[in-house]
């Protein structure tokens, strides 16, 4: 009697008698792979299990077409993003994401310098660095030069699909110390010189988009050397590839997450960040996947062996270039449309 006297004042109303309130859940992407799988292990399930909201993850490229056309249609269904750091400098500028509230900037942890952003906040350390097959090279590369030696070290060569990382290299690999790299870069002269250095690599190269297809094309053959994440090769090693790396003019920096504009669930993803970024899950992430924790309480419970393989490890920091954040976020957009020019060439 109750539920049909409940009917007459409408259908939805109906419709909710007797049914449980959907939980909360919000939507975190990401660049997926082996990363994905280690944040699922030491945030998402973790999250869950500590405030009841749910975490539905996927992956994307890095790419912001797909949340600019979910921004221009005002249906943002992402809640959370994994951004790099030029990328996020450019989208905080450009107003895709949500500045950090008061209370998560008081409340994000004890991070290293440079992981608060107006709006992101770091969640690992990582670095692109030359990976190469140990079993199939007869002695081992040391910097970009052998990189981009194809008669001492003949094979297929992997690089990521862009102009970021790859001028960088390519300049490495010509000579430019890496503390003259971005200053370089910032003059015409400099970036004809990178893009001269890749015409000469362009024949042997395999081009990526994926972060664990340089893993997959070490292991199948299809290139001896490649630039790749350093934690999807020590990922790698863990299970037993012979691979090695090279931490030699690598290229380091956060990642971070970030609140898409238009989310609906911004308190809930506020509060997925804030526990992402406490010591344990940290720790437990770097443990599943060896990229650098950004909460110093979590560096500090690691094991010695597990710290050594880490990006932020003093010998592997020592030769290693910290990526131009505000050069990219200022030449960014002009380069990589020239790099896409440039790959279009026959």
């Amino acid at each position: 009697m109750f539920v049909r006297s409940l009917c007459r004042w409408g259908v939805l109303a109906c419709i909710l008698v007797g049914q449980p309130l959907l939980a909360a859940q919000i939507n975190v992407v990401s660049f997926g792979g082996s990363v994905r799988e280690a944040q699922r292990q030491a945030f998402y399930r973790p999250f869950k299990e500590a405030t009841d909201v749910l975490v539905v993850n996927g992956s994307y490229n890095g790419q912001f077409d797909k949340l600019r056309r979910m921004q221009a249609m005002q249906h943002v269904t992402w809640d959370v993003m994994e951004v790099e750091s030029p990328e996020l400098a450019r989208g905080c500028e450009e107003g895709l994401f949500r500045p950090l509230s008061e209370s998560l900037q008081r409340e994000a942890g004890d991070l290293l310098p440079g992981a608060l952003r107006p709006c992101g906040v770091g969640t690992f350390v990582w670095s692109m660095a030359l990976a190469y097959d140990t079993e199939r090279l007869s002695q081992a590369p040391r910097n970009w030069a052998d990189f981009w030696d194809v008669q001492r070290f003949p094979g297929g060569r992997g690089l990521r699909q862009g102009a970021k990382y790859n001028l960088e290299f390519a300049l490495l690999a010509d000579g430019v110390p890496a503390s003259e790299v971005y200053t370089r870069l910032a003059t015409a002269a400099g970036v004809e010189q990178a893009f001269r250095k890749l015409d000469e690599l362009r024949p042997h190269i395999r081009w990526w988009q994926a972060g664990e297809e340089p893993v997959r094309r070490l292991a199948d053959g299809g290139v001896v050397m490649s630039a790749a994440y350093s934690g999807r090769i020590g990922a790698a090693q863990d299970q037993g590839a012979k691979l090695g790396l090279v931490w030699a003019g690598s290229i380091y920096d956060f990642d971070f997450w970030a609140i898409p504009r238009g989310s609906i669930n911004v308190q809930e993803a506020e509060r997925f960040i804030h526990f992402a970024s406490q010591a344990e899950p940290q720790r437990a992430f770097a443990e599943l996947i060896p990229y650098g924790p950004v909460n110093r309480q979590a560096t500090s419970s690691l094991s010695a062996e597990r710290a050594a393989r880490l990006p932020t490890a003093e010998a592997n920091m020592r030769d290693a270039l910290a990526i131009g954040v505000d050069f990219w976020a200022e030449h960014g957009d002009a380069l990589e449309q020239r790099f896409t020019a440039w790959l279009a060439r026959r």
